[in-house]
């Protein structure tokens, strides 16, 4: 037989698309309408045989329809056969097609074949906890719950013990001491020159002796109202309870004659009233020593400390609370039980001194 005829084969090649073509096709499809776009992609999905019972579910949702929809009601149909997970996704696919269609979530009623309602489990998305970085209980130590009690016990020594030794002082010895605190507000431009405002005096008790607002003759620029508690009202000359800077200075200087002035930094004080006292009959917390602590590295310059942490330190009691507006009543008798914590061992040094100065004269 002849040999078979073999017929020659061409081999297409691949079509072979350039950079620039490539963009222009891509620009081509992006003006095309959206129903005219192929998804290449979706066509390619296939489904997984781990998800049949989602898309056993996806399916019927898909095909089922709203069966009636009367008294703003809308009834839905569910297929049998559907697994718990099926059920479940396709309630959620029916509720989506509701509110696509302008229906309520909550009026639709779902029903199974044979006309019996069924319950409608929805669940709610609670909001996540937010885990916190220490959720374990913080509970104070043993040996710092005993310290705080020796601490408040030695404390308690120490008031029963300045108590009895305060019975002891003779009542012409406690009348020779006077405490002062005044309130300053600011004049001049930029309202940093203090002037007078309010002046209070208090006795070794506590008692009261002077409490007065004091008439500024200047124009006030900043009543400086958080700190010192003064308003407009209180120094105008319509308050009948307020006196003239000069009156202030007389009764003040009534009251402090032949007395021991107990305070603290003294020296802003004065300078309201415009007026001094025998240094030897100053009794300033400010600038006691042991009252005083030293800043810096190696010790250094002794600085004054704050009334505030003064009267929290040794008398365990609060004044100048933050955001509350100073009282020159309460610092005045905080200045006061200052004085008396360790008015024996001030007095003491204060003879030595004097004696000291005496002897170089």
């Amino acid at each position: 037989p002849p040999p078979p005829i073999s017929t020659p084969t061409t081999e297409i090649p691949p079509m072979f698309i350039s950079k620039k073509k490539r963009a222009e096709i891509r620009e081509r499809r992006k003006k095309l309408p959206k129903d005219q776009k192929s998804n290449t992609k979706d066509n390619k999905k296939r489904p997984r045989e781990d998800d049949e019972e989602e898309d056993e579910g996806q399916h019927v949702a898909s095909s089922a329809e709203l069966v009636d929809t009367k008294d703003k009601v809308t009834i839905v149909r569910i297929p049998d056969g559907l697994t718990g997970k099926a059920a479940k996704k396709f309630r959620k696919d029916a509720r989506r097609k509701v509110i696509a269609e302008g229906g309520n979530k909550d009026s639709i009623k779902f029903v199974s074949k044979d006309g019996e309602e069924e319950e409608d489990e929805e669940e709610e998305e609670q909001p996540k906890k937010k885990k916190s970085k220490t959720q374990t209980k913080s509970f104070p130590r043993i040996n710092d719950l005993l310290a705080k009690a020796e601490a408040d016990k030695q404390a308690e020594k120490e008031a029963a013990a300045r108590q009895a030794a305060e019975e002891k002082i003779p009542p012409e010895e406690k009348a020779k001491y006077v405490a002062l605190d005044c309130e300053m507000v600011g004049i001049g431009t930029d309202g940093k020159t203090s002037c007078l405002a309010r002046a209070s005096l208090v006795d070794w008790y506590g008692n009261v002796l002077l409490d007065t607002f004091v008439l500024v003759p200047d124009r006030v620029t900043d009543f400086r109202t958080h700190v010192s508690g003064i308003k407009a009202k209180h120094i105008k000359e319509t308050n009948q309870n307020a006196m003239t800077p000069k009156d202030c200075r007389m009764k003040v200087g009534a009251i402090l004659k032949n007395k021991i002035l107990v305070g603290h930094a003294l020296r802003n004080d004065f300078a309201a009233l415009m007026m001094n006292h025998p240094a030897a009959d100053i009794r300033d917390t400010a600038k006691y020593k042991p009252f005083m602590v030293s800043r810096g590295r190696n010790g250094g310059k002794l600085r004054p400390r704050k009334l505030r942490d003064l009267t929290k330190q040794f008398l365990k009691r609060d004044i100048q609370v933050q955001g509350e507006s100073h009282d020159s009543i309460d610092d005045a008798k905080a200045a006061m039980d200052l004085y008396k914590v360790v008015r024996v061992q001030w007095e003491k040094d204060t003879q030595s001194r004097l004696k000291g100065k005496n002897k170089k004269r």
